[in-house]
């Protein structure tokens, strides 16, 4: 392997160094970098590599909704080098005047700037987000990239399939994604598919799955259907992997502290048990104020969460908080804590009564919430708070799925789940959002559940799903909170 010589604005580190020059001139290429080791700057590098060069004139960067704007806010600005003009946009479905006019911009000549179009995952799941990437794609010479690439696992969806037709017309192609694996090894399909079908050596999602899954005929009544009860040849398959890919852990390329995992373990109220003993029973639970029914196991599953985090949501949609033990042991560990810290929350309900407890003991200034709701200002400002030593706020509350994508959150040495969620994914995206380049303590990870419900049933879950991710990335076992 050449040692690639090129005038980097940001100095890249050893493991970075080695997936550039592994990767730069492929036409496809898997970036497979564990979350916090720095593999948007190795994508930046190799689009600058490639447009010194004259390979590329363009790059089109598709990215989860959560994570696509700092792309164009922080990682560009970080690592493309300062001799490079460039044109970078960010795509608007509801585009004003001034935004239509940057994206025409896209398409000007003769203007030999590098064009650099950033969209959201979810836009190509419309006709217009996937006309306008077509657009663009037949307009230049152009690398197109995946961000967290686990979200075109699915072959049945529709912007996997817009997303699967668009890669032909780019000339050079990348996946990038720490964790290519969070629910079985079949999600690896369409990622690779969209590189070139040809690297796995099957033509198809069904041969593919014959290949490497265990599968059984079931029968209920009078449908049957094929299950897959396990997986097979998963050495073989990480043997195939590495033909086209680079895989890193922080493990074994950064001077990171190490991580700790705890468990804080409290009881049911017993108005909590009663609820739950109902809900568990016959998924129905009867209160003064209303009623809370579910009607499949994944509603139950969602209800009896709810229960255990200290509040009831009725059928009209209304709620009833329960007396519980969870917010009094949230208080406990914060109490016991130094420096600052994120709380990771599933709910908004959570966020918000978390919110109104810490205003009380620490005061309105001591923290920002981070979910749906709030815009992208105040997104921005809570992050650059958050990471200020000097600044009041001391607490950063998220919802999991919202913030715990794309962010440096490096300031705290402690992260605390007040809920947890069956996504692998979303867990170890939003356990890197402090263990990451920029950390310089060890980081702590405290996980509230409650103990014999539906809190241990999660981990359990999450920790089976690491086993198996493990096993298809040809990986040591690792340490987690179970």
């Amino acid at each position: 392997m050449k040692e690639l010589i090129y005038p980097f604005k940001t100095k890249p580190y050893d493991h970075q160094r080695t997936a550039l020059n592994k990767s730069w001139d492929r036409k496809e290429y898997a970036l497979f970098m564990e979350m916090g080791t720095g593999k948007s700057k190795v994508l930046i590098d190799n689009i600058a590599v490639l447009y010194d060069r004259g390979y590329i004139n363009a790059a089109l960067i598709i990215a989860p909704k959560g994570v696509y704007r700092n792309w164009v806010a922080n990682e560009l600005p970080a690592h493309l080098p300062n001799h490079i003009l460039s044109n970078i946009v960010t795509w608007n479905p509801t585009a004003t005047k001034t935004q239509q006019n940057l994206l025409d911009s896209l398409f000007e000549y003769p203007n030999e700037d590098l064009k650099i179009l950033v969209m959201n995952v979810e836009a190509l799941s419309t006709r217009k987000g996937t006309a306008f990437a077509g657009k663009f794609l037949n307009a230049h010479k152009t690398l197109m990239t995946i961000d967290e690439s686990t979200t075109i696992k699915n072959p049945k969806a529709k912007r996997t399939k817009n997303i699967l037709k668009l890669s032909s017309l780019a000339p050079y192609k990348r996946i990038l994604t720490g964790s290519p694996v969070t629910k079985s090894p079949l999600d690896l399909y369409a990622q690779c598919e969209f590189l070139d079908p040809v690297y796995l050596g099957y033509s198809s999602y069904f041969s593919f799955r014959s290949r490497y899954a265990i599968i059984q005929q079931r029968s209920v009544a009078t449908h049957s259907f094929q299950q897959v009860v396990g997986y097979q040849n998963l050495e073989e398959l990480n043997k195939t992997l590495n033909k086209f890919s680079y895989r890193v852990l922080k493990e074994h390329c950064l001077d990171l502290p190490e991580k700790v995992y705890m468990r804080r373990t409290v009881q049911l109220t017993k108005e909590q048990k009663a609820v739950y003993a109902d809900l568990k029973k016959w998924a129905i639970a009867t209160l003064e104020d209303g009623d809370i029914t579910t009607t499949n196991v994944v509603t139950q599953l969602l209800r009896l969460q709810q229960v255990t985090c200290g509040y009831a949501k009725f059928d009209d949609g209304t709620f009833q908080e329960l007396p519980n033990n969870r917010i009094n042991e949230l208080l406990a560990i914060l109490e016991e804590t130094r420096g600052k810290v994120i709380i990771w929350a599933n709910y908004i309900y959570d966020i918000k009564r978390i919110s109104e407890v810490l205003t009380k003991e620490y005061g309105r200034d001591s923290y920002g919430t981070y979910f749906g709701e709030t815009s992208d200002d105040d997104r921005q400002r809570l992050v650059a708070n958050f990471q200020d030593p000097n600044h009041p706020c001391r607490f950063f509350i998220g919802q999991v799925r919202t913030g715990g994508y794309g962010l440096t959150l490096t300031q705290a040495a402690t992260v605390v789940y007040y809920s947890n969620t069956y996504d692998l994914e979303v867990r170890m995206q939003s356990e890197d959002r402090a263990h990451r380049i920029g950390q310089v303590n060890r980081v702590t990870y405290i996980d509230i559940l409650a103990e014999g419900t539906v809190d241990e049933k999660i981990v359990k879950a999450l920790r089976k799903k690491i086993n198996l991710a493990t096993a298809v990335m040809g990986e040591a076992w690792r340490e987690w909170l179970v």
